[in-house]
Formats: structure tokens, C-alpha cells, sequence
């Protein structure tokens, strides 16, 4: 279980890494890269989905750590969703590029509570 945990971080911090590319890249947005960025995201929730399945069957799932995987659930459903709205190429309100900015944060603290919080 802890290689997995460990491959999801890695590829959290891949798909953050390629998201400030990404938004760095300029416009037109580059569909190499929106690409490569929403692939290795969505390698990384599946690779997180087994590492939490792998955990439930080794431990009892309390009410903190329940509470914080449904809301980085919410929070993981929020960021596919602004992506697509920011991957579009349509000109969007600031409002969506913040919005995603803090779901990434915001699950990223539920992924560190979840893996060095209490149990």
C-alpha cells in the first residue's frame, strides 16, 4: 500500500507540475499538453482509488478519514470540471483559473490528512 500512496503523490505533484506548465505555455493552449496533463491526472485518481481500496481492507475507516476522501471526491469532480471549462479555449472569467487553483490545494491538504492524519 505504501508504493501506491507514493505513486499517487508522485503523480499528484506530476499533474500540478504540468497544470503550471500548461498555464505558462501561453494561448492557444497547446493540445499536447492540455493532453499529457489530463491523462496523468486521471492515471493519478485511479491510482488513488486503489491505494484508498487497499487501505479499507487493511483498516477500519474512521469518520475524519471518510469525511476527507468524500470531499476530495467533490473536490477531484471540481477540478475536471473547471479544466474542461479552461481547456476549451473560450475566454472565461479569472473566477475559473482560481477556482481550480484552490480545489488543487484544497486536495492536496485532504491527501495529506488523509495519508499523516489521524486514523
Amino acid at each position: 500500500m505504501a508504493v501506491k500512496i507514493a505513486v499517487a503523490l508522485a503523480l499528484f505533484l506530476s499533474t500540478i507540475a504540468s497544470g503550471v506548465w500548461l498555464s505558462h505555455a501561453g494561448k492557444p493552449l497547446n493540445p499536447l499538453l492540455i493532453t499529457l496533463h489530463k491523462l496523468v491526472a486521471l492515471v493519478t485518481v485511479v491510482i488513488s482509488v486503489l491505494a484508498v481500496l487497499a487501505w479499507r481492507k487493511t483498516a477500519a475507516l474512521g469518520i475524519l478519514p471518510l469525511l476527507l476522501l468524500i470531499l476530495a471526491g467533490l473536490l477531484l469532480a471540481l477540478l475536471f470540471a473547471s479544466g474542461a471549462f479552461l481547456s476549451s479555449g473560450k475566454s472565461l472569467p479569472g473566477i475559473f483559473l482560481l477556482t481550480h487553483q484552490i480545489a488543487t490545494l484544497a486536495a492536496a491538504v485532504c491527501a495529506m490528512a488523509l495519508v499523516w492524519g489521524p486514523k
